[in-house]
């Protein structure tokens, strides 16, 4: 095996099973193997993290940003780009790799010469359409400090476009790389069987699963709503929610269930440090988002073998999802690995002020008991799996992100 003496250090958001910190672990194992010298900072560090990198770990905080005062918040990210350094210069970085706004902005801050690479990971006209003074923020950093960067890999050439035609972005250090994804681990993780007693009765019916962060973003709540038209016409099947994430976002679906008296068929199991036995167990992957980028777990569905059905949240998805067939059925999109249903996003992120159901909301659960009730979209999914992969290597995409 061939040996390198450089350092590389990846800044990641949290320790949980969303997408970017999911994708670190690709990166870290990869380039750990390959010789390479690699440490991780998380920007946020908690008792009950899931992904953890042992000795070669590190921490800007080990309270979560909602504990803080707004004072101890100011303070913190006044300091994280004058810690980052000093823990570059420690340790020799010769590469940084930052995951998300926040880890990005951070490290192009530090004003530390080695080669920066940051990555854009979702639709950031949307995402940021909130004027909090923190999105701000990162608005103006897309025409300042994102100078600083070799390059800023975007995952799909929708956030590239996104970033240009509608964030104001100056610089001309994007490129559009994929997410690479250990297709091989995510087989064998898959292969592990549900032992708990609670889960094996779960997953002895149809399940439809949820992978990720329960955040305005994914807008969970949509799911919820969608899920209630399935239940009054399929009782058996029910929806699994692995991960966490907002506890203001938790709080208000945990009561949407209670208040439809979904008790019995909606399940919130919390972090798993091995979701992909859980995507595989499941009829179908669901995702609800208002916005997204190319996310990980609809290639992680698609290896597993489990059909998706998503909402338009981005023609990213579309990207994932296909890469020869789309069909029209009416308002759904068919592709080779499930089905995307109509855009949910009416302009306005977080929990909606008014009650009430949307026709998407309808379509999307007609969609969910199409794929459930029809093994041809499991069929058609295992066919085309190689050709669906094929552009998602990770040793191609790592050395990518370092030329």
């Amino acid at each position: 095996m061939k040996k390198y003496s450089r350092a590389i250090l990846l800044i990641i958001p949290y320790g949980s099973v969303g997408g970017m910190e999911r994708l670190s672990t690709y990166f870290y194992d990869y380039y750990l193997n390959k010789g390479y010298k690699v440490k991780v900072l998380k920007i946020i560090k908690l008792e009950n993290d899931i992904i953890n990198f042992n000795e070669n770990e590190y921490a800007l905080s080990e309270k979560d940003l909602y504990e803080m005062s707004k004072f101890q918040r100011l303070r913190f990210y006044l300091k994280a780009p004058i810690r980052i350094r000093k823990m570059i210069k420690k340790y020799s970085i010769e590469y940084t790799i930052s995951f998300g706004d926040m880890a990005n902005l951070f490290s192009s801050l530090t004003l530390s010469s080695e080669t920066k690479i940051g990555s854009i990971h979702s639709f950031k006209s949307i995402e940021l359409s909130n004027k909090t003074i923190l999105n701000k923020i990162y608005t103006y950093a897309y025409k300042s400090s994102y100078r600083s960067f070799h390059k800023v890999v975007c995952i799909s050439k929708t956030i590239k476009e996104d970033l240009l035609t509608k964030c104001g972005y100056r610089f001309n250090n994007l490129k559009v790389i994929y997410n690479p994804h250990d297709i091989g681990k995510i087989i064998k993780n898959s292969n592990e069987k549900i032992t708990e007693i609670q889960e094996k009765k779960i997953f002895s019916s149809d399940c439809i699963v949820f992978i990720g962060r329960l955040s305005k973003e994914k807008a969970p709540w949509h799911l919820i709503n969608a899920f209630n038209f399935v239940h009054k016409k399929r009782k058996d099947i029910n929806l699994v929610f692995i991960g966490d994430g907002d506890p203001v976002i938790s709080n208000y679906i945990d009561n949407l269930v209670h208040e439809f008296g979904l008790n019995n068929n909606v399940f919130f199991l919390g972090r798993r440090s091995n979701p992909y036995k859980y995507i595989k167990a499941s009829r179908v992957l669901a995702l609800s988002s208002h916005y997204e980028g190319t996310p990980n777990v609809i290639i992680e569905a698609i290896a597993v073998g489990t059909p998706v059905v998503s909402s338009h949240s981005t023609n990213g998805i579309i990207e994932l999802m296909s890469y020869r067939l789309l069909e029209r059925n009416g308002e759904f999109i068919i592709t080779e690995s499930g089905i995307i249903t109509p855009n949910l996003y009416k302009g306005e992120l977080g929990i909606p002020k008014e009650s009430g159901f949307l026709d998407e909301e309808v379509e999307l659960a007609d969609a969910l008991l199409e794929v459930i009730s029809n093994i041809e979209y499991h069929t058609k999914l295992n066919k085309n799996k190689s050709a669906l992969l094929s552009k998602y290597k990770l040793e191609r995409i790592a050395e990518e992100y370092l030329l």
